[in-house]
């Protein structure tokens, strides 16, 4: 891309490097003020609403009721105590860069790339483990006969892809219009699984007596609910992307915390409903280690009923819902750290239609690429939420930083609590991380050798390619700046 290289002659430099970077952010523009604040809190919802129908039920076997309900309480206090510090950070600055932009300024180029490639690792691997489960879906329901295979999956990857590359806001849209469908099929199930609750169902999980502490409530003892954080988690694991979207938002000042709040709302509600509902029904050892944990519990030793079948396709929906979501997410941050340098530039050219074209092709090929070649779906989830957990502690840390460092900085939002709420969600991620060790030690240490190689790319190629005229970048710069005219 000559346009971006070429040297300015002597006489000119100043005008001709204004023209360059003018014509290099042109060719990376978003389609601004696409999405209010409902949109916004659709997309927020859209994220984590797949994880209410399955996944989080795994936590009863490391933890028994109790210590999953332990274990979702502290996480949901982490996610809360995150969404506030990310609703403070996204109002100073409201560009597509997210946690890569806040990191950036607070903790340097290291930090910011650190923080988005713990981002992009979550945002790639999660959709790649959702497109085996909604194959696991097709399959099972019967659905023109298919079986989960590589062409279910190439074709969410091409259908849904297609819908993004069309725009922001129809893609906005339809995900709001799916998650909807999706959450209200979740209130239809507790209503219906609620008329079957029964107290004595919560803790009917054999006791482990070796376990230190163990009993009916905390069968596999104290070390069970540590065990179940990353489970926890899928209550509410991805709310944190919505400032992803702040650069294409209308009036994202305004509309970021309001959206962030609202979605963590919704979502705790969700969490106590399913939670509850689902393991009062049949029990938490009949749901435990189901596939669809939503619809055992309906359906109990009988078999399917008209309640159970639609909530079978409703949690279709859901999966669709965050796959959609995901893949906006993983193409936002993506194309953040292309646009400044990070990774390579051309990742971030958008189309006429303003869609970084590139940066949903490439991470949606290398995606299908995962789950056809591996059909782990469990696994790959495990490395998305290793990488998400880096990534909150350094968020918080970073909310933490310039709290300290710039008090002064204007701020349109303040977190409630300030420090003490960043620094107990900072305390929360690092204790998350540290249990997927206790989850899955191999796909926390592949996890691991992806960042590794990242990090290597990083030192020594692309941090010496930074480009300075990148919003997040930019206003890094200006923060050095005032530090040196302060020192002066």
């Amino acid at each position: 891309m000559a346009e971006e290289t070429a040297p300015a002659p002597p006489h000119s430099a100043p005008d001709a490097a204004a023209g360059a970077d003018a014509a290099y952010l042109e060719r990376r523009t978003l389609r601004r003020g696409s999405a209010g604040w409902l949109l916004l809190t659709g997309l927020g919802v859209a994220y984590v609403v797949s994880g209410d129908y399955s996944g989080w039920n795994v936590g009863l076997s490391k933890g028994g009721f109790g210590g999953l309900a332990i274990a979702t309480v502290l996480m949901g206090a982490m996610y809360a105590c995150l969404v506030f510090s990310l609703a403070e950070l996204s109002t100073i600055l409201p560009t597509a860069g997210g946690g890569y932009g806040f990191a950036r300024r607070a903790l340097g180029p290291w930090g910011g790339f650190l923080t988005g490639t713990a981002i992009l690792i979550e945002y790639v691997l999660a959709p790649a483990a959702i497109v085996i489960f909604i194959g696991d879906y097709v399959e099972s329901l019967g659905l023109f006969g298919l079986t989960s295979g590589w062409p279910v999956y190439l074709g969410c990857f091409v259908v849904f892809i297609g819908v993004h590359l069309w725009g922001v806001g129809e893609a906005l849209r339809f995900s709001l219009i799916v998650t909807a469908v999706a959450v209200a099929a979740l209130l239809v199930f507790a209503f219906g699984a609620l008329t079957d609750f029964d107290a004595g169902s919560l803790d009917d999980i054999p006791v482990d007596p070796g376990a230190f502490g163990s009993g009916s409530w905390l069968p596999f003892g104290v070390l069970g609910i540590w065990a179940a954080f990353p489970f926890g988690m899928w209550f509410f694991l991805g709310v944190e992307g919505v400032p992803l979207a702040a650069e294409e938002a209308k009036d994202p000042v305004r509309s970021m915390p309001k959206a962030l709040a609202i979605s963590m709302g919704v979502l705790a509600l969700l969490a106590l409903v399913t939670f509850f509902a689902a393991t009062g029904a049949h029990g938490a050892d009949a749901v435990k280690s189901a596939g669809n944990p939503l619809v055992v519990a309906l359906e109990g030793d009988g078999g399917p009923t008209a309640l159970s079948r639609f909530v079978n396709y409703a949690g279709l929906a859901g999966l669709v819902a965050s796959f959609f979501s995901l893949i906006y997410a993983g193409s936002r941050q993506l194309f953040a750290l292309s646009r400044a340098g990070y990774l390579p530039r051309f990742l971030s050219l958008t189309s006429r239609r303003k869609a970084p074209y590139l940066g949903l092709v490439i991470p949606g090929a290398l995606g299908f690429a995962l789950a056809a070649a591996t059909g782990n779906g469990a696994r790959m989830l495990n490395i998305a939420v290793f990488g998400a957990t880096i990534s909150y502690a350094l968020m918080a840390l970073s909310h933490i930083v310039l709290r300290r460092r710039e008090p002064g900085l204007e701020r349109p939002y303040r977190t409630p609590g300030g420090v003490l709420t960043s620094s107990a969600a900072f305390v929360l991620a690092l204790s998350a991380l540290v249990a997927t060790f206790l989850v899955d030690v191999e796909a926390a240490l592949i996890a691991l050798a992806v960042y590794a190689v990242a990090l290597a790319y990083f030192a020594f190629y692309s941090r010496h390619r930074l480009v300075a005229s990148a919003p997040e970048e930019e206003f890094a710069a200006l923060a050095e700046a005032e530090a040196e005219l302060t020192r002066d």
